[in-house]
């Protein structure tokens, strides 16, 4: 478990905002890495406001001087499905942001479809290995939706997720969301990340986002209730809301 962060929350009146905010930081952040010399490790999310917050760094990323060859990614969850269908978070992401820049394919990892494992176990254990032989060890930036109930990548309230200990992905099933099958990182993996950022637009989130921010686990709220109290970053934890998101906090 990391040090807590204090949380900070930015709050943007235009929800049209979040997603460019989120782009502009997470090229700093990328510059800042290769400044000193490191290969930045970034965990992506999936979700309405990922897909702008992607299309934006593309549209921004000829004015950066990212070396996006040296530049990792991976993904805090995906569904399992087979690798064509729509409902996989790598797919609507490369479309929108990776395969649009000269990203090294070797450094884009991905969940195992389920047209490339036998089972969501599978796929998991294989996501595990694949991030103990290639990682880091920690994110330079990991980025995280939240639901309506709290769940962040695939760990949702009252499901075994939240429980999982000594793991870096575990298997999901029975999903509140379909599709039924996913992978997920787990508390443990998502904790080594230096920033954790959290961005969120709509009223429908309202709710979660206040509970998660006025209550963090570091202050005794419950991670299994709001699965989002779960995870600081060990530099920085930053909320990065819409007015409608951020309705409901004091």
């Amino acid at each position: 478990m990391s040090t807590p962060v204090s949380p900070e929350v930015v709050v943007h009146e235009d929800a049209s905002t979040p997603a460019g905010a989120v782009a502009n930081r997470l090229l700093e952040r990328i510059e800042e890495a290769r400044g000193r010399g490191e290969m930045p490790h970034i965990g992506l999310t999936g979700g309405t406001i990922a897909d702008a917050i992607h299309r934006e760094v593309a549209r921004r990323a000829p004015d950066s001087t990212v070396d996006w060859s040296r530049v990792v990614f991976w993904w805090g969850d995906e569904r399992f499905v087979p690798a064509s269908s729509a409902d996989r978070n790598a797919g609507q992401a490369r479309a929108a942001f990776p395969d649009q820049l000269p990203v090294d394919p070797a450094n884009v990892h991905e969940v195992p479809a389920s047209d490339r494992a036998a089972s969501v176990e599978e796929s998991a254990a294989a996501y595990s290995a694949t991030m103990r032989s290639e990682g880091a060890g920690f994110f330079e930036v990991l980025m995280l939706g939240v639901g309506p109930d709290g769940h962040i990548a695939s760990l949702f309230p009252g499901h075994p997720g939240p429980d999982a200990t000594d793991e870096i992905a575990i298997a999901v099933h029975d999903s509140p969301k379909p599709p039924p099958l996913r992978v997920s990182l787990t508390f443990e993996a998502m904790d080594r990340a230096r920033a954790v950022w959290f961005p969120v637009s709509g009223a429908e989130k309202a709710t979660a986002v206040a509970a998660a921010v006025t209550t963090p686990a570091s202050a005794g709220g419950s991670r299994h209730e709001i699965p989002a109290r779960g995870v600081v970053g060990t530099e920085e934890t930053v909320w990065l809301i819409d007015a409608a998101a951020a309705s409901e906090l004091p």
